[in-house]
C-alpha cells in the first residue's frame, strides 16, 4: 500500500538543511576592517653644514686630493694641534658655534643607517656647507688663485651628498642648496653660474631617465628642479626651490642685488603646480628658507611692532607664500629648514585662494649643533597611496660631538600631539590650541617648546609665546602685527 503525505526529503536535501540551520545559528560573520594604507619611510635631514677644516692641518691634502679621497683623509689621525688650530680659526673668523666635524657626520650617518633602514628615499633640505666658509678658505689657503675657492665648495657640497649616498646604496636622495651653499659667501649666488652647472650632476644623479634631462638644465639655471617620487609613492612630485635668491639678505657674487632669479624661479614653481592641477597630481615642495617672519629675530631685536616697526621676515618679499597659498588641493606638503630648530606652519591661503584650504610647512631641525641644540634628524611615514605624511619621529643625539654619542626618538608627532596625520587640518587644529593657550600651559603647548630645540628644554620660550604662535599661520607681517598686536 502506497503511503500519502509529505514526501522524506532526500540525504542531500537534509545536509543542506542542517548546513542551513547551522549558519542560522552561529553569529553572522562581520566584515573584515578595510586594511590601513600603506606607509613607507622617508629620511628627512637638514643643516648639515659640514666642516671641513675642523682639522686645519688637512685642509690642504683636500684642497689637492679628488673626491674619492675625501673620505680617507679626513678618517686618519688628527694632526697635532688639532683642536687649537680649530680654535684660533674660529675666532679669526668670530665664528658663533662648531658646525658638524667629521666625527659627528660619521655618527650621525651611522645614525640614519640604524634608525631608517627601510627609508625609500632621502631628503635634504640645504646647508651643507659650514658657516663662514670664505673666511675660513682664505685664512687657511691666503694665497689661493681664482677658482679654487669654488672647486673647494664644489667638492664640499659634493662629499656631503656622497657620504650620505655610500650610507644608502640605491636610495634616491633629493636635495636642495642652503644660503651657506654658495662659491662667493653666504646669501650669495649667481644664477646660471658655473657653480651650479657644476653641481647639476650632483644632485640629480639617479633621477628617473623621464626626469633628469630637464631637472639638470634647471638646476643649472637656478638650482631648482622638479623629479617624481618614487614608488611606491603614487602619482607625487616633488618641485625643489633654491630660495636664497629670494632672501632678504640676497645678493650676487659682485654684492648686487638682482630680482629677477627669483621672479622666474617663482613663475617656474606656478608652472608646476598649474600642471600637477591639470593632471591630477600631487606635489610636495622643498626649500631651504621657510617664508613667513622670523619670531626669534623680530624678539631678539625688540621690534616693538606694535607701534608701527615691522616685525624681521626671511624673506624679501611674500610672492613665494603667495604663489603656494592657492595650492592646497595640489601640495600635501612643504619643507623647510633655516632656523635648525624643529618647528610646524600652516601657510593659510587668503582670499585668493580660499577654496583650495591651506597648506601643512614641517620645518626639519639640523645635524649641526651650532646653536647649542643637540643634532637630529627625523624619519616620516608616508602614505603611499596619497602622498600625505602621516606621521614623524625625531632622532637626537645625546651630545654634540659625535663621540660616545647614542642617538635615541625625541619624540613621535602622532603620539606626542594625538593626531591622525601631519596634514592642514590637524595643524589648524593644533595652532588654534595654541592660540587659545597665551602662556604655553597646556600639554600640547609644553610638549612643543619641550622638542623645538633638540636637547634644550626651551619652555622658557613660554615668555613670547604668543607672538611666536602667531608666526604659526601669519605669513605676512599684516597678518602676523594683527594677531599680536589684536588689530
Amino acid at each position: 500500500m502506497r503511503r500519502t503525505g509529505t514526501a522524506r526529503p532526500t540525504r542531500c536535501a537534509t545536509f543542506a538543511i542542517l548546513l542551513a540551520c547551522s549558519a542560522a545559528a552561529r553569529p553572522q560573520t562581520q566584515p573584515a576592517p578595510a586594511p590601513k594604507p600603506a606607509t613607507v619611510d622617508v629620511l628627512f635631514v637638514s643643516d648639515i653644514h659640514f666642516e671641513p677644516f675642523w682639522d686645519p692641518g688637512k685642509a690642504e691634502k683636500l684642497e689637492a686630493a679628488p673626491l674619492s679621497q675625501w673620505h680617507s683623509i679626513l678618517a686618519g689621525p688628527e694632526t697635532p694641534g688639532r683642536e687649537a688650530q680649530f680654535n684660533q680659526l674660529q675666532q679669526t673668523c668670530k665664528a658663533r658655534g662648531a658646525d658638524s666635524s667629521y666625527p659627528l657626520y660619521q655618527s650621525s650617518l651611522s645614525a640614519m643607517r640604524a634608525q631608517a633602514a627601510g627609508a625609500r628615499f632621502i631628503i635634504l633640505s640645504g646647508d651643507l656647507m659650514s658657516h663662514d666658509f670664505s673666511c675660513k678658505f682664505a685664512a687657511v689657503f691666503p694665497e689661493a688663485a681664482p677658482g679654487e675657492y669654488r672647486a673647494f665648495a664644489q667638492k664640499t657640497v659634493s662629499y656631503v651628498l656622497a657620504e650620505l649616498r655610500t650610507t644608502f646604496p640605491a636610495v634616491p636622495l633629493f636635495a636642495a642648496l642652503g644660503n651657506n651653499d654658495s662659491d662667493c659667501g653666504d646669501y650669495q649666488l649667481d644664477a646660471r653660474s658655473q657653480f651650479l652647472a657644476s653641481l647639476a650632476p650632483e644632485f640629480t644623479r639617479g633621477f628617473p631617465a623621464a626626469d633628469h634631462e630637464q631637472a639638470a638644465r634647471d638646476f643649472a639655471a637656478g638650482g631648482y628642479y622638479s623629479v617624481a617620487l618614487p614608488a611606491p609613492v603614487k602619482n607625487t612630485r616633488l618641485v625643489v626651490l633654491d630660495d636664497l635668491f629670494m632672501s632678504r639678505r640676497y645678493q650676487t657674487c659682485a654684492g648686487k642685488p638682482d630680482d629677477a632669479p627669483a621672479a622666474a624661479q617663482i613663475a617656474w614653481l606656478k608652472q608646476r603646480l598649474d600642471a600637477a592641477r591639470r593632471s591630477g597630481q600631487k606635489v610636495w615642495v622643498m626649500s631651504h628658507i621657510p617664508p613667513g617672519v622670523d619670531p626669534y629675530g623680530t624678539a631678539h631685536k625688540g621690534l616693538a611692532i606694535c607701534v608701527g616697526a615691522a616685525p624681521q621676515m626671511y624673506l624679501s618679499s611674500e610672492k613665494l607664500p603667495e604663489a603656494m597659498a592657492g595650492y592646497g588641493d595640489v601640495i600635501r606638503l612643504t619643507i623647510f629648514a633655516h632656523t635648525h630648530m624643529d618647528e610646524m606652519r600652516l601657510l593659510e591661503p587668503g582670499a585668493a585662494g580660499a577654496p583650495h584650504g591651506p597648506v601643512p610647512i614641517k620645518m626639519i631641525a639640523s645635524i649641526s649643533p651650532v646653536d647649542g641644540n643637540n643634532p637630529s634628524f627625523t624619519i616620516g611615514q608616508i602614505d603611499a597611496a596619497t602622498g600625505t605624511l602621516k606621521d614623524y619621529r625625531v632622532i637626537a643625539a645625546s651630545n654634540q660631538t659625535g663621540v660616545a654619542t647614542t642617538w635615541t626618538e625625541e619624540y613621535d608627532f602622532a603620539r606626542t600631539y594625538h593626531q591622525p596625520a601631519f596634514t592642514a587640518a590637524t595643524l589648524g587644529s593644533l595652532i588654534a590650541g595654541f592660540n587659545a593657550d597665551p602662556t604655553g600651559q597646556s600639554p600640547a603647548s609644553q610638549s612643543y617648546l619641550r622638542n623645538y630645540m633638540t636637547g634644550v628644554d626651551l619652555r622658557g620660550l613660554g615668555l613670547i609665546w604668543q607672538p611666536y604662535v602667531c608666526a604659526l599661520s601669519n605669513d605676512s607681517a599684516d597678518a602676523f602685527k594683527s594677531c599680536v598686536c589684536g588689530k
